[in-house]
């Protein structure tokens, strides 16, 4: 509204938390290189994910991060979480948690990396789309803004992260889905990992595809479609049924 109204130039948010559809009149100007998209795991006593003792309980406010550590441990206790980031390591602390999951960018900028146990890999633990990425979000119509922020892009993340988006608005999913997604680029070649999972992790749903680069967009179109034929489109309607009915409460 800022924007549209001329009372700010720009916009600086995550990418994440961007919508699917843009406003009309505004535009993602650009999106500079992508800082790491990976989640980090912070423990209390420096132990790493895997050699947590049965029963841990780990802090996160993320349905995409709970149900993944679901799946990977049963056997842990996921609590909700919320505040930035300073306040939610303060909890780790005062709440008595065992471990937190964090996204790498947020603590990498704040200069906290000493805090962090370890990097997940992705076949643990797949990032939110567009996660590590920033947007400059713009009027269509600046003519002087526009130019400047242009020269702020990083095409190789603006392709990407198209990528990743394509693929969440086919699924017409949003921050309370447990859905991931991670793309790369490796020589002109963009291969995108994607997941649709249920909250408790009991049933995830994991594809890949690739192609050339200029084809992201198409190429997380296509996932999508693979992962709601293999039954990704039953978990999203039981979560969308669950929404309504908590709504209605």
């Amino acid at each position: 509204q800022a924007l549209l109204t001329e009372l700010i130039d720009i916009a600086i948010h995550n990418m994440k938390d961007m919508p699917a559809d843009i406003p009309e009149g505004l535009c993602i100007g650009a999106l500079p290189e992508r800082e790491n998209p990976s989640d980090v795991f912070i423990s209390r006593s420096g132990a790493p994910f895997k050699e947590l003792p049965a029963g841990s309980v780990i802090g996160t406010s993320s349905l995409r991060r709970g149900a993944q550590l679901r799946h990977a441990r049963a056997d842990m206790v996921i609590q909700p979480i919320r505040g930035n980031l300073d306040t939610r390591l303060k909890k780790l602390e005062s709440e008595n948690l065992d471990a937190l999951v964090l996204a790498a960018a947020g603590v990498k900028r704040l200069n906290l990396e000493h805090k962090i146990t370890e990097y997940l890999d992705p076949g643990l633990m797949l990032p939110a789309i567009g996660q590590g990425a920033l947007c400059i979000e713009t009027r269509k119509d600046d003519a002087i803004v526009g130019p400047l922020v242009a020269s702020l892009d990083h095409a190789s993340t603006r392709s990407v992260v198209a990528g990743e988006r394509a693929f969440l608005n086919r699924l017409e999913g949003g921050c309370q889905v447990p859905i991931a997604g991670h793309g790369t680029i490796t020589k002109n070649t963009f291969t995108l990992t994607g997941l649709v999972a249920d909250v408790d992790g009991a049933k995830v749903i994991k594809g890949e595809k690739g192609g050339p680069v200029e084809s992201a967009e198409t190429i997380g179109i296509d996932l999508a479609e693979e992962l709601l034929d293999r039954g990704a489109l039953q978990i999203l309607e039981k979560l969308k049924t669950m929404s309504i009915e908590n709504d209605e409460s």
